[in-house]
């Protein structure tokens, strides 16, 4: 019987320490993805991972036309605000593990270890 664990990290680094030891487990699918408030495919080009603002207007043509928009026309893209309306800050990466129930516990163990957050 499978069983799902979704995991929330701060880094890529953790996720993917982590990763190597559940498929050490012999879990049985680890996929590890970057959220972002705009959605597509995780931060930006152009995007400054530490506070999240614009570097440049290029990042208005990245991965979609509708992301590029959404990011340029935030309160944080101009450097001059926070933004302050909350969004995915800190733990935006994602582990998402399938694992046989038998060593479900030890998986959820290893996560914990690493700072995951279930």
């Amino acid at each position: 019987m499978e069983r799902y664990i979704l995991a929330y990290f701060r880094a890529p680094e953790e996720a993917e320490g982590v990763s190597r030891k559940l498929q050490a487990l012999r879990v049985e699918e680890v996929s590890i993805d970057r959220f972002s408030r705009f959605g597509g495919s995780g931060l930006q080009s152009g995007v400054n991972p530490v506070t999240g603002n614009l570097a440049s207007m290029d990042s208005m043509t990245a991965a979609s036309e509708h992301t590029g928009i959404l990011s340029a026309s935030h309160t944080s893209s101009s450097g001059m605000s926070h933004g302050g309306d909350g969004g995915p800050t800190g733990r935006n990466i994602l582990l998402t593990v399938i694992v046989n129930s038998a060593i479900y516990d030890q998986a959820l163990t290893l996560i914990e270890e690493a700072g995951g957050m279930i």
